[in-house]
């Protein structure tokens, strides 16, 4: 009986440290992922959904993307979540765009940044290196236009920071991520040129780009269209009578062959101008600040660059 018992006993004891042994090796392997260097992956938090894309594709495996911004939701001005608060404390990097689109350094990512106390090693800004253009406001109020991702060419620039910021952190598998940005630069690189040489294409009398707001500027002084827009800064004032008139009589003036008009932005102005001067509104909407959601039109970066593209073109040259 005794030694039955001496028997349990001795069973019991070899589970428990067993149990241990396990407790102590996952907590060993948390703390290592938690440092970004012998984890089998990277934990990453991104501001918003095109950066979370281009790092999803140059990554691959190697690195968890939490997206902070969700499609639908304006980047300029978000309240993180406990969620994404959790998140980005264990984050290896925390990517954002940077030029201003989150609110610069007294912005809500900063915020989120320092609320979790991490250092500057660990955030990366995805434009670095990206020549800044100006949006100015009808009192001449000047802000930097945080849209430069609508260019191929910033893309390709945001595609080789992030590629530098993956190395730097998990410089072992180097190889892979560079292989997979050298894959995405090439997408990107044929859609530049697809850029350029579409729109050289089009008669130069017609390479007017009419939407409601200045998003585009990187791309039309890039590729040499003419933008016009209602409002070049967000405000709670989007379409001021101010506003309708200028952008009337902009369009009298150059005659765009249609308006286009953003996928998440109100249409009742855009409705005016295209009332008061005859000229219609493109029936496809153009990307701005987002792509689209998973199964709908421009739901990856790559995609988002060839969609705008094809509306561009086909609007311009029908």
């Amino acid at each position: 009986m005794k030694r039955k018992r001496f028997l349990q006993l001795v069973k019991i004891l070899a589970i428990t440290m067993i149990a241990l042994l396990l407790v102590a090796c996952r907590n060993e392997e948390e703390t290592s992922t938690k440092e970004g260097n012998s984890g089998d992956t990277l934990n990453v938090v991104s501001s918003f959904s095109i950066l979370s894309d281009m790092i999803e594709n140059i990554g691959g495996e190697y690195v968890n993307v939490h997206n902070l911004v969700p499609i639908g939701t304006a980047p300029h001005e978000y309240e993180p979540l406990p969620e994404d608060i959790k998140v980005a404390s264990d984050a290896d990097l925390l990517f954002y765009n940077g030029l201003n689109l989150e609110g610069g350094e007294n912005g809500w990512f900063f915020k989120l940044v320092k609320s979790v106390g991490k250092s500057e090693d660990n955030i990366v800004e995805a434009s670095e290196g990206v020549e800044p253009l100006y949006l100015a406001d009808e009192e001449g109020n000047q802000e930097v236009n945080p849209h430069a991702f609508v260019s191929p060419k910033v893309g390709i620039q945001m595609t080789e920071n992030i590629l530098e910021a993956l190395i730097e952190q998990m410089p072992e598998k180097a190889e892979y991520f560079e292989q997979s940005a050298a894959d995405y630069l090439k997408q990107l690189q044929e859609i530049d040129e697809e850029y350029t040489e579409g729109i050289n294409s089009i008669p130069e009398e017609n390479r007017i780009f009419m939407a409601s707001e200045q998003a585009f500027q990187y791309m039309t002084k890039e590729y040499g269209l003419k933008e016009g827009y209602i409002w070049a800064i967000d405000t709670d004032e989007n379409g001021s009578p101010d506003q309708i008139r200028q952008t009337i009589e902009f369009v009298k003036q150059n005659q765009p062959k249609v308006l286009f008009i953003e996928s998440n932005v109100d249409r009742r102005p855009m409705e005016t101008i295209s009332s008061e001067t005859g000229v219609a509104i493109y029936e496809q909407s153009v990307l701005s600040d987002e792509i689209g959601k998973p199964g709908e039109v421009g739901d990856s970066y790559i995609k988002y660059l060839k969609y705008n593209l094809d509306v561009i073109l086909n609007g311009l040259s029908e």
